[in-house]
C-alpha cells in the first residue's frame, strides 16, 4: 500500500518538475489511480472513494466554465484589492524596451542556446580603424591633469579634433552625416577614452547617450531628422538633454516644468500655434557649450486648441539655445571633473507646435520615449567607464603592486594587498562581461530595458568596491593628486557613475526587480492586465487563463527548487564543460528557487511590495547577480575557454552566488510572515548554506595574473589605452614594470648576496657593494640602477607651491 502510494506521489512530483499541462497531469494521475487497482489493500469502497475525489478536483480544473465559476471568479474579486496598482509612468515604463534574457531567469528554467547562440560581440574593420586612429589620437591629447585642474576643460584643439572626427556622431546614421557604429563599437570609444581621461569620456558619450540625436532618430519627423542629425553629426550643432529640476528628479511626474499652448507671433508671423514654456532643469551634461537643447515638461490646453483634453502629459521638444526667454546659467563642478555640466531655465519661451520631438502625434508620450532610450545610456554609456575604471585599476595598479617594495619584497606578495587584487580582478571581469552581453543584444536589435537597469547598477557599484580597492594599495600615491596621479580621478568620478541615468538606489530597489518582476515574471503582468481591462469579462477569462498557469508555475518551483536543493543541481542535465557546468547547473537551481521566493513575496506582500524596498532590492540582486553569472560564462566561452582564465571564472562565479545566497537569507530573515520566511528557507536551502565565495586559492591565482603580463591580463584590459611615453602618469607604470622584470635575476643575486652574509643587510648601497663584490657586474649594476630610478619615478608623488605659502626655513 506504501509503495502505490509512493508511486502515485512519484508520478504526480515528476508531472509538476517538468511542467506538464494540466490535463497531462490528470490522465497521468488517472493512469496512477487505475495502478491503485492491482493493490489488493485497496478495496473497492476505497478506490471508489478516491475516484471520487478525483473527479471532483480533476473535472472542475479541466472544464473551463465551471473553473471560473467555482475558483477564478471568487478569486477575481479577492485579489483585486491586493494587486498593485500602476500608474501612467509606470505603465509606459513597462511597455519600453523588450523582455530578453531576464524573462528566462525569471522562469526558472532558463533556456542557455538563447545567449549561447548569440555570436561573440566583434568590430568591423572601420570601426577598428576609428579606435586605432582618432580614438587614439585624442587619447594622446588628453591630459587629465591639465582638463581637470589647470584649464577645466578640454582643449580648444580637442573641442575641434572632437567634432571635426564625427565623435558626436557616433550613433547617427551614416545617410545624415554620420558614423552609423555599432553600440558595440560605441562602448569601446568611450571605454578607451575614459581608461584615460573621465571628462573626455563624458564629453564624447553623452550626445550619443539619452539626448536629441537619439530622441530624433527614434521618434523625430523626417523634416526633423533632415534638418538637425545632418548638424548633429558635423558638430554644427552640439546637443544637451533637461530632463532633472530642482523638484524633480526620480519622480518624473511631480514635474513642476510646463508647457502652454496658445496662440502668438513669432518669428514673423502672427498668430502661430505653440507653446509657453517655463522649465527650469539642473546637472545638465553639456549644457554650457550646448547649441540644441531638448526639454522636457508637461504639457497643458487649458483652450483646448488641440483636443478636448486639457492635461496632455509630458512631452519632448527641442529648442535652439538663442531662442528668447533660454537662459544657460553657469557650470556645475561635478567631482573635481572638467566636461561641461550646468543649469538651463526658461520664462515664458514660446516655441512652435513643430518643434515637438516627433510632432504633435507624440504629444504626451514624452515618458515611454524616454524609457525606451534610455537603455543606451545604461547600457552602453555608463559601463562603458565602469568597465574603464577596471581596466585601468587592473593594469596598473596590479603593476604598481609588482613594482612597489616593502621589506623587499613586492607589496602585491602580501596576503593582504593579495586579496585587495583578487577583487579588482575579479570585478573588472564581472563588468566586462557583463557589457559585453548587453552590447550584443542591442545590436541584433534587443532593447533590454530591465538588463539596461542591472548593467548599469552592477558595473557602478562593481567600479566602487574595485577603485576602493586600489586607492587602499596605492595609498598616499593614490590621494595625492597631481600629474603623477593616475587614479585620484577616477575614484572621484565614482559618484558621477552612480547618480547619472537614475541614482543606483532608485535603479536597484525600483527598477530591476519593480519593473523587472511584473515586466518579465511569466504571469504575472498578464493577471494585473486582466484587472485592468475595462471589459471584466474578457479580464475574468485572461484572469482564468493567466492564474491557473500560475498557480503551476508555483507548484513546479516548489518542486524544483526543494529537489535541486538537496541534490546541489548535480542531476541536472546542462551545457558546459569541467569548469562551467557546475555554474550552468547553480544558474537553473537559483533561477527556480528566484521565481519561488518572488510569487511568495508577490503572493504575500501583493501591492505594498512596491514600498519593501528592502526586500525588493535583495531580490534585485538575486535577479542581478544571475546575470552576471551568464555574462561571464558566455565571455568565457567566446574566448574559446582559455585555461589561463579559469581562476578569474571561478572567483566571479564564486562571488556572485554567494552575493545571491546572502540577498535570498535577508529576505527570508527578515520576511513579515516569519513563519513563511522559514518555509522559504527550508525549500531553497533544505541541507546548508552551500556557497561559501571566491576561496584565498582562487584569489591568489587573480592577484598572480595582474601582478606581471600575460594573455590572460592582455584579454582582462584589451580596449583600453596605453601609453607608450615613459613620462606619462601611466606610461612610468609600465616602463618601471619592464624593468623590474629584466633584472629580476640580478635582484635575486642581490639578495642572495645578502643572505650568504656577502653584503650586509643593513648596507643602504646593496646594489654598489654586490658590484664592489663581483656579485654583479658594472652593466648589471647599471641595469639595476636604471630600474631603481625608474621605480623612483613612478612610484613618487607630486610636490607644489601654493599661493600664499612658502618653505620656512627654521
Amino acid at each position: 500500500m506504501l509503495f502505490w502510494s509512493a508511486l502515485f506521489l512519484l508520478i504526480t512530483a515528476v508531472a509538476v518538475y517538468f511542467r506538464y499541462s494540466l490535463l497531462t497531469w490528470s490522465i497521468l494521475v488517472a493512469l496512477g489511480l487505475t495502478s491503485l487497482h492491482f493493490c489488493p489493500e485497496y478495496s473497492n469502497v476505497k478506490l471508489s472513494l478516491l475516484w471520487v475525489i478525483y473527479a471532483g478536483v480533476v473535472i472542475p480544473l479541466n472544464v473551463p466554465i465551471l473553473r471560473k465559476n467555482l475558483i477564478s471568479n471568487p478569486l477575481f474579486d479577492r485579489m483585486a484589492k491586493v494587486m498593485p496598482t500602476i500608474s501612467q509612468t509606470e505603465q509606459e515604463a513597462l511597455d519600453a524596451g523588450d523582455v530578453w534574457w531576464e524573462g528566462e531567469l525569471f522562469s526558472g528554467k532558463p533556456d542557455f542556446n538563447k545567449i549561447r547562440s548569440m555570436p561573440k560581440p566583434t568590430l568591423t574593420e572601420e570601426e577598428k580603424a576609428f579606435l586605432d586612429g582618432p580614438v587614439e589620437e585624442l587619447c594622446r591629447m588628453s591630459n587629465d591633469w591639465e582638463i581637470t585642474h589647470d584649464n577645466f576643460d578640454l582643449s580648444d584643439k580637442a573641442w575641434k579634433f572632437i567634432k571635426d572626427n564625427g565623435f558626436f556622431a557616433m550613433i547617427i546614421p551614416k545617410e545624415y552625416g554620420g558614423l552609423g557604429y555599432s553600440a558595440l563599437a560605441h562602448s569601446e570609444v568611450v571605454m578607451k577614452i575614459g581608461s584615460r581621461s573621465g571628462s573626455t569620456a563624458v564629453t564624447v558619450m553623452v550626445p550619443n547617450s539619452l539626448g536629441p540625436g537619439k530622441l530624433l532618430m527614434t521618434y523625430g519627423t523626417q523634416q526633423q531628422k533632415d534638418y538637425y542629425l545632418p548638424r548633429l553629426a558635423s558638430g554644427e550643432d552640439v546637443p544637451c538633454f533637461g530632463l532633472t529640476g530642482p523638484d524633480a528628479g526620480s519622480d518624473a511626474g511631480a514635474m513642476p516644468d510646463t508647457g502652454v499652448v496658445c496662440r502668438r507671433s513669432f518669428d514673423g508671423e502672427d498668430d502661430v500655434l505653440g507653446i509657453r514654456l517655463n522649465f527650469e532643469k539642473r546637472y545638465i551634461t553639456l549644457a554650457p557649450v550646448a547649441t540644441l537643447l531638448g526639454i522636457a515638461f508637461k504639457l497643458y490646453d487649458p483652450d483646448h486648441l488641440l483636443s478636448d483634453v486639457e492635461d496632455r502629459g509630458i512631452t519632448l521638444a527641442l529648442i535652439k539655445r538663442d531662442t528668447k526667454g533660454v537662459e544657460v546659467g553657469r557650470r556645475h563642478f561635478p567631482s573635481n571633473q572638467a566636461f561641461m555640466n550646468g543649469p538651463i531655465r526658461g520664462k515664458d519661451v514660446f516655441i512652435p507646435l513643430d518643434w515637438i520631438i516627433g510632432g504633435e502625434p507624440y504629444i504626451g508620450k514624452g515618458w515611454s520615449m524616454l524609457m525606451e532610450c534610455l537603455a543606451d545610456g545604461r547600457a552602453i554609456s555608463l559601463p562603458a567607464l565602469g568597465t574603464a575604471a577596471g581596466k585601468s585599476a587592473s593594469r596598473y595598479t596590479g603593476s604598481y603592486a609588482r613594482i612597489r617594495k616593502q621589506f623587499r619584497t613586492p607589496i602585491g606578495y602580501f596576503e593582504g594587498v593579495e586579496e585587495a587584487l583578487a577583487i579588482i580582478g575579479g570585478q573588472t571581469y564581472a563588468i566586462e562581461a557583463a557589457r559585453l552581453l548587453v552590447l550584443s543584444a542591442l545590436d541584433q536589435g534587443e532593447v533590454p530595458s530591465v538588463v539596461s537597469g542591472i548593467v548599469k547598477q552592477q558595473t557602478m557599484e562593481r567600479m566602487r568596491i574595485l577603485m576602493n580597492q586600489a586607492m587602499d594599495i596605492h595609498g598616499g600615491h593614490g590621494i595625492c593628486m597631481g600629474p603623477h596621479n593616475f587614479l585620484g580621478r577616477g575614484y572621484q568620478l565614482i559618484p558621477v557613475g552612480i547618480t547619472v541615468e537614475g541614482a543606483n538606489i532608485l535603479t536597484r530597489t525600483m527598477i530591476i526587480f519593480g519593473q523587472g518582476a511584473l515586466r518579465s515574471h511569466p504571469y504575472l503582468l498578464d493577471e494585473v492586465a486582466a484587472f485592468h481591462n475595462p471589459d471584466k469579462k474578457r479580464g475574468l477569462k485572461e484572469f482564468d487563463r493567466a492564474l491557473f498557469a500560475h498557480m503551476g508555475f508555483i507548484l513546479s518551483n516548489i518542486v524544483r527548487t526543494f529537489w535541486m536543493g538537496l541534490t546541489g543541481a548535480r542531476l541536472l542535465r546542462t551545457p558546459g564543460n569541467r569548469v562551467t557546468r557546475y555554474y550552468y547547473r547553480q544558474v537553473v537551481r537559483l533561477s527556480s528557487a528566484f521565481a519561488l521566493i518572488t510569487d511568495f513575496c508577490l503572493g504575500v506582500l501583493g501591492g505594498s511590495l512596491k514600498r519593501r524596498e528592502k526586500i525588493s532590492g535583495r531580490l534585485a540582486d538575486v535577479l542581478s547577480n544571475l546575470y552576471v553569472i551568464t555574462a561571464v560564462l558566455k565571455h568565457y566561452e567566446d574566448h574559446g575557454q582559455p585555461q589561463a582564465d579559469e581562476a578569474l571564472l571561478r572567483w566571479t562565479c564564486d562571488d556572485a552566488l554567494f552575493n545571491i545566497q546572502t540577498a535570498m537569507k535577508g529576505v527570508m530573515t527578515n520576511f513579515p510572515v516569519p513563519v513563511l520566511g522559514t518555509i522559504m528557507n527550508f525549500l531553497v536551502f533544505p541541507l546548508t548554506k552551500p556557497f561559501k565565495g571566491p576561496n584565498d586559492r582562487q584569489g591568489h591565482d587573480v592577484a598572480r595574473i595582474l601582478l606581471t603580463p600575460s594573455e590572460s591580463k592582455e584579454r582582462l584590459t584589451a580596449g583600453m589605452f596605453i601609453s607608450d611615453d615613459a613620462t606619462d602618469a601611466t606610461g612610468r607604470i609600465d616602463h618601471a614594470l619592464e624593468h623590474v622584470l629584466n633584472t629580476y635575476t640580478l635582484e635575486k643575486r642581490v639578495r642572495e648576496g645578502m643572505k650568504n652574509g656577502h653584503i650586509s643587510t643593513a648596507s643602504l648601497t646593496p646594489y654598489a657593494d654586490a658590484r664592489d663584490k663581483e656579485i654583479i657586474s658594472e652593466d648589471e649594476y647599471q641595469q639595476l640602477k636604471a630600474a631603481q630610478a625608474a621605480v623612483r619615478d613612478a612610484i613618487k608623488v607630486d610636490e607644489f607651491e601654493f599661493p600664499g605659502w612658502e618653505v620656512k626655513t627654521p
